[in-house]
């Protein structure tokens, strides 16, 4: 029994006080989370804050680091764009796969540590050759990051809490941008731009050690109200593709998600120099005053769309699909109005609503994902999801803002950018379009929520 071989390790381990070094018990979707799975959350969220403060270092410290190694606009896009998606994206995909044949745990610590280490090799890279193999390392470990924990807090939630737990997992990009932004910003007006990257580097390190000391891999399955006992149970790796690929909802929700973050990537790869070029920001309010939106409207939109959707998602899984469509819907005008504003300060209060809107989906998509596939398919179905979603938004959100900027300053407009920031608005259209066709397939499949 899963729960007696649990017992006698806790007993024979020297960590067994901890109260992360528990093993996971049987429960059903009415268990409330207790003590430890709320332990394990936190340290997995503080994992994904690190996760997303390495990529917002290159972003804010372009600057100096351009000044340093001599490198041009064109190979700095490339290391924060292609290279890094690439790596990120599809690396993932066989991270995932071994992750649901071991421990999911390990893979999480290892790809920390790795990534971690690389972000600190950024810091000592003394020409660009050096920097883009430091960057793409930092891409391969990441993308063994956030797949393995999407599976550990789905076999510690019931379904009942999965929604708000990955809502606060969810806290991980928006605390760790703006982290990145305020701690990057007041490295580059007071330090060397490396004490940045070796520093965050040796965090990273550290926490690594931390969480494979005291996090147990829960057992697959766990928390689920009609447990597999095939979940531990190695899954084929073109079993799960083909199960991914083959399910409508997952695709369409893998492509509503893609196409929000062809906005939420084209955007915020561009925001600040958007804010600072052409409604006249500074580095230091950026530092303070951007950092704060991205902090507290996205941070509240990720909170608030957790408890609502493990709110309706008990009557009615359509509101994995509803929740996100009316979120960008409501979302548009204020997007419309932030790009129009004829002041940073006016452009930052419409932009906090839109900030806070426009991340309903993610939680709403992870779970329904999670929710959807075999305990023993999650890691890689949650890699196969990223994939999706990060190759539309992540490889071809900024590439597309950034040469729509370069079209529309190659025809005299003064504010160029502005003008491609503006061309986003059909993604927002497409997204709820997709969104909607989800929600009429859920309901056409009477999909309903497991009671609480």
């Amino acid at each position: 029994m899963a729960g007696e071989s649990g017992a006698q390790e806790a007993t024979d381990s020297p960590m067994a006080a901890s109260v992360l070094d528990q093993p996971v018990p049987e429960t059903t979707c009415s268990a409330r989370p207790d003590r430890r799975a709320w332990s394990v959350l936190s340290l997995l969220s503080f994992v994904y804050v690190l996760n997303f403060l390495d990529r917002q270092l290159l972003s804010i410290l372009a600057f100096p680091i351009q000044q340093s190694l001599q490198i041009t606009d064109g190979q700095l896009g490339l290391i924060s764009g292609l290279y890094f998606a690439m790596f990120y994206t599809f690396i993932a995909i066989p991270v995932g796969w071994l992750a649901d044949r071991s421990n999911r745990v390990t893979i999480l610590a290892v790809a920390c540590g790795i990534w971690s280490a690389a972000t600190a090799a950024c810091g000592l890279a003394r020409t660009y050759p050096e920097l883009v193999i430091a960057r793409m390392t930092v891409g391969f470990g990441e993308a063994g990051g956030v797949p393995p924990s999407y599976a550990i807090i789905t076999d510690t939630f019931a379904p009942g809490y999965r929604a708000r737990a990955f809502g606060i997992f969810n806290l991980g990009p928006p605390i760790g941008a703006a982290v990145g932004i305020a701690f990057g910003a007041s490295i580059a007006a007071a330090f060397d731009w490396r004490d940045a990257f070796i520093a965050v580097g040796i965090i990273g390190i550290v926490t690594a050690i931390v969480l494979k000391l005291l996090v147990r891999d829960p057992e697959r399955g766990a928390t689920d109200p009609a447990r597999d006992h095939t979940a531990t149970q190695p899954a084929g790796f073109m079993d799960t593709v083909r199960a991914f690929f083959g399910n409508p909802l997952l695709v369409r929700v893998s492509l509503g998600g893609g196409v929000t973050q062809f906005m939420t990537y084209g955007l915020g790869n561009f925001a600040v120099l958007f804010l600072m070029r052409e409604k006249g920001m500074t580095l230091e309010q950026v530092a303070v005053w951007y950092a704060l939106v991205v902090g507290l409207g996205m941070g509240a939109g990720m909170l608030v769309s957790g408890s609502l959707l493990d709110l309706f998602t008990r009557r009615t899984r359509t509101a994995f699909a509803v929740a996100p469509a009316i979120s960008l819907a409501l979302a548009l005008p204020f997007y419309v109005g932030f790009v129009w504003a004829p002041t940073w300060q006016l452009a930052l209060v419409l932009l906090t609503p839109s900030m806070f809107l426009n991340y309903f989906y993610l939680s709403a998509s992870v779970t329904l994902v999670q929710g959807e596939v075999k305990p023993n398919q999650r890691v890689l179905s949650g890699a196969l999801l990223l994939l999706v979603m990060n190759f539309i938004g992540l490889g071809l959100g900024p590439t597309y803002v950034g040469a729509a900027s370069d079209f529309f300053a190659a025809r005299g407009h003064d504010n160029a950018l502005q003008m491609a920031l503006y061309t986003l608005t059909p993604s927002f259209i497409l997204a709820i379009i997709i969104f909607g066709s989800l929600a009429r397939r859920l309901q056409r499949e009477g999909a309903l929520a497991d009671p609480e």
